[in-house]
């Protein structure tokens, strides 16, 4: 299943970028939805998918599932994208967990996570970079 971006997104700058590029239907499900941008050395999309689609309170994020599109396309770094029905763009414990677990399986992988946003229906984000909380290694 695609993720829906408009065709318009051609560099990806900043997490506003990337949100404002984001179709509604995606930001408005009522259940978590978690995507994937896949993106080249000069952070232009080459590919983009959803990864897992979960129930109103949860995604059931895996990195084998993040990382398969990108490794099919020779990306060189992803985007990880997921909306919060609830409207509040806070992580909760687990998105901060598995976010770092797919930043330790992209340094393996040599597929650097640039970003884990959390978006709501308001189109308000919360951005792992932004935040400093995409921490390499241990």
């Amino acid at each position: 299943m695609k993720l829906a971006l408009l065709e318009r997104c051609s560099k990806i700058r900043s997490p506003a970028d990337l949100v404002d590029s984001l179709l509604e239907d995606v930001i408005n499900d009522s259940r978590e939805i978690t995507g994937v941008v896949c993106l080249n050395i000069k952070n232009k999309p080459i590919a983009h998918e959803v990864v897992s689609i979960g129930t109103l309170s949860e995604s059931f994020m895996q990195p084998r599932e993040v990382f398969r599109l990108a490794i099919e396309v020779g990306a060189a770094s992803i985007i990880v994208v997921h909306n919060h029905p609830s409207g509040d763009v806070e992580p909760s414990r687990e998105d901060v967990s598995i976010t770092q677990r797919l930043v330790e399986a992209g340094e393996i992988l040599g597929i650097e996570v640039l970003d884990h946003i959390i978006v709501n229906e308001r189109r308000e984000y919360f951005s792992f970079r932004e935040a400093g909380l995409l921490n390499k290694g241990r």
